[in-house]
């Protein structure tokens, strides 16, 4: 009877520690309690206290959001805010509540956005849509967890109004040749509540609102979120932590 072919000694005189490796060590990186809670690299953008991590996007001056029993709410006038530092490639952890009983209906009811990746003053850059999805129909490529006018969730993981919902996101940066051409696209992948809703989504370029998403060259850019104009009461976020990934 012929051996089968995984029972058959290797070949060669090959032993198993031909292709054991011990060298590099990966990092030591301490999980938190929780798994929305952040690890012992992350850097902590949000945690309830102050907003010394976040400016106006405009100007550049203190971000100009209420802080209210830790929680961190979108003041509308004030405009969009970003992250002081920059940041290519990364693991992106971030919490947000549609206000209970919000009214509005489309994308007028709780639209905000966090942008992967800030590429200028206005609403530029890569949005992975926030808003009230949860029983609100309006176009699929612009419900929550879509890639803004690219690419339409997997599913609709949406908790009822008042409950917070999470996002967790790993983005990976587009890389530019020296002569600004796009030598790589950038990529996303995001769970919405525990829920896979982008899988390794290649994007087509940046958020547009009327016309095709195309890039232009960037370098490392900060983590916006959005205030949208909207007349449905502002929604509000928490416990935001990254950590920067290897490009």
């Amino acid at each position: 009877m012929a051996i089968p072919a995984a029972a058959q000694p290797p070949a060669g005189g090959a032993k198993p520690q031909d292709t054991e490796i011990y060298s590099p060590v990966p990092p030591v990186v301490t999980p938190g309690r929780r798994d929305a809670d952040p690890p012992s690299d992350a850097i902590v953008l949000f945690d309830g206290k102050d907003l010394s991590h976040w400016v106006n996007t405009k100007d550049k001056a203190p971000a100009g959001w209420k802080i209210q029993g830790g929680i961190l709410v979108v003041e509308k006038k004030a405009g969009n805010i970003e992250t002081k530092e920059t940041f290519g490639s990364y693991q992106l952890h971030l919490e947000w509540l549609e206000p209970k009983n919000i009214v509005g209906t489309g994308q007028g009811r709780g639209n905000s956005g966090v942008f992967l990746a800030s590429t200028g003053p206005g609403d530029d850059g890569y949005e992975l849509q926030i808003m009230d999805s949860y029983k609100n129909d309006t176009y699929v490529n612009g419900q929550a967890a879509s890639v803004y006018k690219q690419s339409i969730p997997l599913a609709n993981a949406m908790r009822p109004d008042g409950e917070w919902q999470s996002y967790d996101i790993i983005w990976t940066a587009p890389k530019f040749n020296a002569d600004g051409s796009l030598k790589s696209p950038a990529k996303v992948t995001a769970m919405h509540n525990g829920v896979l809703v982008q899988n390794d989504y290649v994007l087509t370029g940046e958020t547009r609102y009327i016309g095709k998403p195309f890039y232009k060259a960037h370098g490392n850019t900060p983590i916006k979120l959005q205030a949208h104009g909207d007349p449905s009461p502002p929604i509000s976020f928490r416990n935001i932590w990254v950590r920067r990934l290897a490009d």
